[in-house]
């Protein structure tokens, strides 16, 4: 009996000790994305991204000496949500090819210049609150719809630049993740889930260039086109804003 427990308690301390052994892997439990080396991590990530059939986006851009808070969701074929740029904030719905632009009044008589947009008043009273549709001929249709469109967006937004190298773990909402980083860190980081599929979580662009959250990876949404009393269509063109 007593050889018995002493064979017993030396089995219990060996387990004990590859167990802990086991625990200071980094890459225990996880999907092992953190054991390739930058370049396919990188290839790993924007498939996932790809290949997922909805996102949800948020957080800043600059781009062209402007700043955009994007508070998107994005599927293939269309995507919804708000952009706030220059004081002003608009709502983006685009199903398919039909593009809508929702905001208010104050939105259609701003413009850079001090000139004022869709008539300074009553017609921007009309426009107010409704879902104005973009002609696809216009030029704005091009640059909104882009907001809109997950592979374009996405596409443009997970690139970074210089050197690819591994950097830190860390979490993001809560989910382990392992850092990429271009130029360490100049050329913009990315944290990629270590748990499940290796979707890019969080994105901290080149130069400050933007901070943006990548969530509901595969959560499915509802594009509806919005009904006939809450829409206007302008016509040929939007008016200046």
């Amino acid at each position: 009996m007593r050889r018995t427990l002493a064979v017993g308690a030396l089995c219990t301390g060996l387990a004990a000790a590859l167990a802990g052994c086991g625990g200071d892997d980094p890459d225990a439990g996880t999907n092992g994305v953190g054991k390739l080396d930058p370049g396919k991590i990188q290839s790993r990530t924007v498939e996932a991204a790809r290949s997922a059939e909805t996102v949800h986006l948020a957080g800043t851009v600059l781009s062209g000496g402007r700043t955009y808070k994007l508070d998107m969701r994005l599927k293939g074929d269309g995507g919804t949500g708000s952009v706030t740029t220059g004081g002003s904030t608009f709502q983006l719905l685009r199903v398919e090819k039909h593009l809508y632009l929702k905001a208010g009044a104050d939105f259609w008589t701003h413009s850079d210049d001090g000139r004022g947009g869709a008539g300074d008043g009553a017609a921007a009273q009309k426009l107010d609150g409704k879902y104005v549709k973009v002609p696809t001929g216009d030029p704005a249709y091009r640059r909104l719809s882009t907001f809109t469109d997950k592979d374009v967006l996405l596409d443009g937004l997970l690139t970074l630049h210089g050197t690819l190298d591994k950097g830190e773990r860390g979490t993001a909402d809560g989910t382990r993740t392992i850092q990429l980083t271009g130029d360490e860190g100049a050329g913009g980081t990315l944290d990629v889930s270590l748990e499940g599929t290796a979707y890019p979580l969080r994105l901290q662009r080149a130069a400050g260039a933007g901070t943006l959250r990548l969530t509901d990876w595969g959560r499915d949404f509802t594009l509806q086109e919005p009904g006939a009393g809450d829409t206007v269509d302008y016509g040929q063109a939007l008016p200046e804003s």
